[in-house]
């Protein structure tokens, strides 16, 4: 490691801090993170399995939500076994590049969910406002190429970000990052140097992903309210109304917790570092944990097929 002015350092590795402020209490949160870890995991590996294997699911709406769970696996895999590594073990050291590397993934993958969302957004839109043009519109290659979209986007959004913090700023003040992951502005705040362009472009990012991304979900939603308002029947309505709620559900728990967490972050300097940074964790695991649960109590192709295969397994005990 070499020192300039006894300041700022070259430094090849950064020491992470668990929750700051709560280090005698590591071996019982590990408790309810490593439990909210294996419901993830075997929530969204449970999904993905029971859409391979049910033929009737090959449609757009579980292709999509197949990517959720992907997405999901990736976001909590990023940070768990790494968070739960210094709850048991004391492993808070990680290399800069691989922090870095978990910089991407985190920011990248969760921009690539929000392009999801606005993706079953719009195959909700034309399933219930052109439904006879729904599967002329919504192909297989469509969907395809629309996951693939959402991906592009991601690492060219979120690219520049740790390509910024090693070829401009590569000196630091601490090795210390007071935080359970390598969050943006948790390593940007150790940078020494101007750091005002990587500043200005997360900011960027998170608006155009969080601000115009939700506001397309919610316009999209508007003309579908709009369209099922004018259907004849109530039951044709709520029956209607009751395909999107999944989806409804699982926006709010995605963008309600990003949102919070990334305004405390940048504007709330008064709150205690332990809560935002259980804040910060909270977003990256909650939906991971409820997608699939809200998939599959609301959707009944998934929840009458998950039923069969309970069913079956329990005649074959």
């Amino acid at each position: 490691m070499l020192t300039f002015h006894n300041v700022c350092s070259v430094l090849s590795s950064f020491r992470l801090t668990g929750i700051p402020g709560l280090e005698s209490l590591h071996i019982w949160l590990s408790i309810p993170f490593g439990s909210m870890y294996l419901m993830a995991v075997v929530g969204n590996v449970t999904i993905l399995a029971v859409v391979s294997l049910e033929r009737s699911l090959h449609q757009p709406m579980y292709f999509f939500l197949c990517m959720l769970a992907v997405i999901d696996l990736v976001l909590s895999s990023s940070t768990m076994p790494k968070l739960l590594g210094i709850f048991w073990f004391g492993a808070s050291d990680i290399g800069l590049d691989a922090c870095l590397g978990q910089m991407f993934l985190i920011h990248c993958f969760a921009t690539v969910e929000s392009g999801i969302f606005l993706a079953m957004a719009f195959d909700r839109y034309v399933a219930i406002c052109k439904p006879l043009r729904h599967t002329m519109v919504l192909t297989h290659a469509v969907v395809g190429r629309l996951g693939l979209a959402a991906l592009l986007r991601g690492v060219l959004y979120i690219g520049p970000l740790p390509l910024m913090i090693r070829l401009r700023l590569p000196l630091y003040k601490s090795h210390v990052i007071s935080h359970s992951y390598c969050e943006h502005m948790a390593v940007i705040t150790l940078t020494c140097g101007d750091s005002r362009v990587s500043n200005v472009y997360g900011l960027s990012i998170g608006f155009v992903v969080l601000v115009l991304d939700s506001m397309a979900i919610v316009t999209s939603y508007v003309m579908i309210f709009k369209a099922v308002m004018g259907l004849a029947t109530p039951e044709a309505r709520l029956k209607t109304l009751g395909t999107c709620s999944s989806h409804v559900c699982a926006i709010l728990i995605f963008y309600v917790p990003i949102a919070v967490s990334s305004l405390i972050h940048r504007f709330g300097r008064h709150v205690s570092p332990p809560i935002h940074t259980l804040l910060a964790n909270f977003y990256l695991l909650i939906p991971p944990v409820l997608n699939p649960i809200v998939y599959a109590v609301r959707t009944k192709q998934i929840r009458a097929k998950l039923l069969q295969i309970l069913k079956i397994r329990a005649k074959i005990r």
